[in-house]
């Protein structure tokens, strides 16, 4: 897959194109959960790149599917090559619901979702349901983890079929508080294992 970027007002000028630089999403590393405590990411071991090959990587989540009923899934970063995941975080997140038989709905901060300057896992898909149906989706990107003079930006987008149950979209970002760079990352849910789902790595080029 590449990622053409283009300018609107350049567009309208254009009478022919060129060659075109363009971006690319390079496939990395997929785990497959099965029942799974955490899924982890670490630089260098089993095939892994999370160093300064690329300044973003961006994670996907696909059917991602609770053993605890209303279990989020979270993550956390490691700066020490996976031997703790306790990176201080500040995070933000706001949500959007729409409940199944259409008694209720809203757009709202979420002050129970954010961290400030908080070693704790940070919840990125709000809690799923362990209906045989049910699952949460989404994505998480991570901005030059690598780097030894900026702290590390994320943003993570993902949607649930959620208990009650309704339709949540969550949008989560923040920072990694920390100049060391970071190595790995691990996904948990917030109680119980990780039944089934994907998560997969790729490079942003």
């Amino acid at each position: 897959m590449s990622i053409v970027t283009l300018n609107d007002r350049g567009v309208r000028s254009v009478t022919a194109f060129g060659s075109l630089n363009t971006g690319s999403m390079i496939f990395i590393k997929k785990l497959t959960a099965s029942s799974s405590s955490t899924l982890s990411f670490v630089n260098g071991s089993s095939s892994v790149v999370l160093d300064s090959t690329y300044k973003e990587y961006l994670f996907t989540f696909k059917d991602i599917h609770p053993a605890t009923n209303g279990a989020s899934l979270q993550f956390n970063m490691s700066a020490d090559s996976g031997s703790n995941y306790n990176v201080t975080k500040t995070t933000t997140a706001f949500y959007a619901y729409h409940r199944e038989d259409d008694g209720g709905n809203g757009l709202s901060y979420s002050t129970g979702e954010d961290i400030a300057q908080g070693t704790g896992f940070q919840n990125i898909a709000y809690a799923i349901t362990s209906d045989n149906k049910s699952c949460g989706v989404g994505t998480l990107h991570l901005f030059n983890p690598s780097s030894t003079t900026f702290v590390k930006h994320f943003i993570a987008r993902s949607n649930a079929y959620a208990v009650t149950p309704y339709s949540i979209e969550f949008n989560y970002a923040g920072y990694g508080n920390t100049t060391s760079a970071v190595d790995a990352i691990q996904f948990k849910m917030s109680s119980g294992n990780i039944d089934a789902g994907t998560i997969t790595l790729y490079g942003i080029n």
